[in-house]
């Protein structure tokens, strides 16, 4: 046997590879259900064929290890069969937000240096319309479409005679499994480089710190081409041989309609979405007893509306926090520290080391406040061609997150803000996140809202509060301004109120406050100083 032969054989034996965690769950739970897309069900056993299939479909193609593939589609099984099959011959999943216009699709296809894409018929003129620069991909394979497409392959095709025994390909352990990218509001949209080892590392301790089982049946509702549902969910659901139901997109009604016939366990959810499952549920109660757990993420509840949830749903509740770059979950707000210690984000995941640093490169004690800093397996391999970003994030040997926090005496991490979302106002830094949580505890009229700080003569940064009414009821500013300031020290308190019908938002519920700031710069110029 040559070196090759070797290496090939070693890596068989010992790798790590995000593949195999389905390879091996498809082996302990063959007949188990694994996805339910509508009316289209599989078990392991299937699943993992139908991946081997696209896998050796993949290779015919020319992809092999190191080869980036785009992918661009709404939630369906496809997505998670096109995933896990370029997990399975080395090649670099690159999920396409389907919020992007034309201008980042076509940066995202170029800057990853794609080779082909996956994409949902659907969705396959703005593939076209962005891919002429610079020059078309060499190969478009559809999901729904059939072999008239000109210039295209069906999915199926592709699929339908190859082997569906796994393919024998050699995968280092930190090789990429996908190019994720981060929202560029204020410039270029940086990818951020996930290896298999971190996305395995975060899989399992993920489905430790929830104490997920076969037994247990989750929802993906969220959108799949997001690391939240895709990496925070899914893959660990798939490493214990959990099933997933896969829906589209959220409706409040439909929702919870899937929990009581399919008999979900867990339940992974935007704060705003559980508001709405709330109300729907308080108008019309279904059965809700197969469920054990609500996760939810973007932000902390208001404890209060926490308290009602876990009543209405009858359920624990979780926190998950962390971002793209930690793979992504670094903190978990468990069961028992929602109601002792609410606003936490929670202790650290199994696999991460979280500190508290200054800006001279000090670990902080407890209930000092600075910047959340990570050493974990799960962290980024780098920024894709970005050797500086890269360098800044992990200067001092710890990856610096961006965001501003402390630990209390018990252990819990707190999160303060975004260091570019803290308001600089009066020559005092005050979080955004605290006058959010005080304008929804003021008044219930407020469905949604955000405070940023937006350029005065006088204060430097004006604390603005953007809020978004409930359906059917009306927001008395000055009322609102007045209960915050029995709430708040003055200096923190909104100098006005900004109504406006929703707020422009990620695909997966993040408001984006850049836009907003950019939207209303001139606002204090217009009104008068105050």
């Amino acid at each position: 046997m040559d070196d090759d032969g070797r290496r090939l054989r070693d890596n068989l034996i010992q790798r790590v590879n995000v593949g195999d965690l389905l390879l091996r769950s498809a082996e302990r739970y063959p007949a188990k259900e694994m996805v339910c897309d509508g009316a289209r069900r599989w078990s392991y056993r299937d699943f993992d064929a139908w991946v081997n299939r696209t896998a050796n479909g993949l290779l015919r193609l020319g992809l092999g290890p190191g080869d980036s593939l785009a992918l661009m589609a709404r939630n369906c099984a496809e997505f998670l069969a096109v995933y896990f099959a370029c997990a399975r011959i080395g090649a670099v999943c690159v999920p396409i937000n389907l919020l992007w216009r034309q201008a980042e699709i076509a940066y995202v296809l170029e800057h990853s240096q794609a080779r082909a894409i996956v994409v949902e018929a659907g969705l396959l003129d703005a593939v076209r319309a962005a891919a002429i620069e610079p020059e078309p991909l060499p190969a478009i394979v559809v999901i729904g479409g059939d072999d008239s497409i000109p210039q295209a392959l069906s999915f199926d095709a592709m699929c339908r005679s190859e082997s569906s025994e796994p393919p024998e390909v050699l995968i280092d352990d930190r090789a990429p499994i996908s190019f994720l990218y981060t929202s560029g509001t204020t410039s270029a949209p940086k990818g951020v480089v996930g290896s298999h080892l971190a996305i395995v590392m975060n899989s399992l301790g993920t489905a430790l710190d929830m104490r997920m089982t076969a037994a247990d049946r989750l929802s993906a509702v969220l959108p799949l081409f997001h690391t939240a549902q895709l990496n925070a969910l899914c893959t660990p659901a798939i490493a214990v041989g959990a099933s997933i139901v896969i829906q589209r997109a959220f409706d409040a009604a439909e929702m919870l309609d899937t929990i009581e016939r399919e008999r979900l366990t867990v339940l992974f959810a935007l704060p705003m979405m559980i508001r709405e499952l709330v109300a729907h549920q308080l108008a019309k109660p279904r059965d809700l007893a197969s469920l054990r757990l609500t996760v939810y993420a973007m932000a902390a509840m208001p404890e209060a509306e926490l308290r009602l949830a876990m009543e209405v749903l009858g359920c624990d509740f979780s926190l998950m926090f962390g971002q793209t770059e930690m793979s992504p979950v670094s903190t978990f707000f468990r069961p028992e520290h929602q109601l002792s210690h609410p606003g936490a984000v929670g202790t650290p995941a199994t696999n991460v080391r979280i500190g508290i640093m200054d800006a001279n490169g000090v670990l902080l004690p407890a209930g000092a406040s600075g910047e959340i800093v990570y050493r974990s397996p799960q962290v980024m391999t780098g920024y894709l061609r970005n050797e500086a970003a890269t360098d800044d994030a992990f200067r001092g040997g710890w990856f610096h997150s961006g965001d501003a926090g402390r630990f209390d005496a018990d252990g819990l991490l707190w999160f303060e803000d975004r260091f570019k979302d803290v308001i600089k106002t009066g020559g005092e830094n005050v979080s955004s996140l605290e006058v959010e949580v005080a304008i929804r505890a003021t008044d219930p009229a407020v469905q949604e809202t955000v405070a940023i700080g937006l350029p005065h003569e006088r204060w430097g940064e004006a604390i603005t509060a953007v809020v978004v009414a409930a359906p059917g009821v009306t927001i008395d500013c000055d009322r609102l301004l007045a209960g915050i300031r029995r709430t708040l020290s003055a200096y923190k308190c909104p100098k006005a109120v900004i109504q406006v019908g929703q707020l422009p938002k990620t695909a997966t519920g993040k408001v984006q406050k850049a836009k907003l700031r950019e939207t209303y710069a001139a606002f204090y110029k217009i009104l008068p100083p105050s």
